[in-house]
């Protein structure tokens, strides 16, 4: 039976649009954010301009897209990883973080990306509260599986907020030390080891009554 044009629809916008945000991250990385074309990124799709503007106003809204999909990527393979554990995993926070933290890769490409994308954004005020918006978000979604994994390891955060923000910093700052360094493995050791004192340092030992 011939598949009805209603759902043909919906789907040929669907492939185009995926195809789309495919092709975006290598032209970013490989041209930079500032001097990628609708046109470069079209030509890596396979589709005109036509296609481009009928699923994204702009570059921006491409790369904002392109990052919430990944966003929820990195979060489904947290969460993935947290339905793996098992209490007898989590004897303490290092063992929390050697478990998590191969889940938020570092990446040459998306850092590249994201890091000029940031400063594109801190020019444009609106465009900077549509980014604040959706890192609040991911913090959201994020911290209560955090917190879970913290109390099966006998751990408390006193402030989720503030923990999520030194994470993200700490993230973005060791991301950069490792690509500077790659073939350095103390680098990565450090990484762990940083993560595991700032954890540390931002929750509380639960103690029975």
């Amino acid at each position: 039976m011939t598949e009805p044009k209603t759902e043909r629809v919906p789907r040929r916008r669907a492939e185009t649009r995926r195809r789309l945000l495919d092709a975006a991250l290598p032209v970013f990385a490989e041209e930079g954010f500032g001097r990628s074309t609708v046109e470069q990124i079209c030509e890596r799709a396979g589709y005109t301009r036509g296609a481009f503007y009928s699923n994204f106003a702009s570059l921006d809204e491409l790369f904002l897209a392109m990052w919430e999909r990944r966003s929820a990527a990195m979060t489904e393979a947290v969460r993935a990883t947290f339905d793996e554990l098992t209490a007898t995993d989590l004897p303490d926070v290092r063992a929390i973080v050697k478990h998590v933290l191969p889940a938020i890769p570092v990446d040459d490409a998306w850092f590249r990306v994201s890091a000029e994308f940031t400063a594109h954004a801190l020019r444009n005020p609106s465009l900077l509260r549509v980014m604040t918006a959706r890192e609040d978000a991911i913090a959201e979604a994020l911290m209560p599986l955090m917190v879970d994994l913290l109390a099966r390891a006998g751990r408390s955060i006193p402030d989720p907020v503030a923990l999520g923000q030194a994470l993200v910093a700490l993230h973005d700052g060791t991301s950069a030390q490792c690509l500077v360094d790659p073939a350095n493995p103390l680098v990565r050791q450090r990484r762990e080891d940083l993560f595991v004192r700032v954890i540390t340092a931002y929750t509380k030992e639960n103690h029975d009554d």
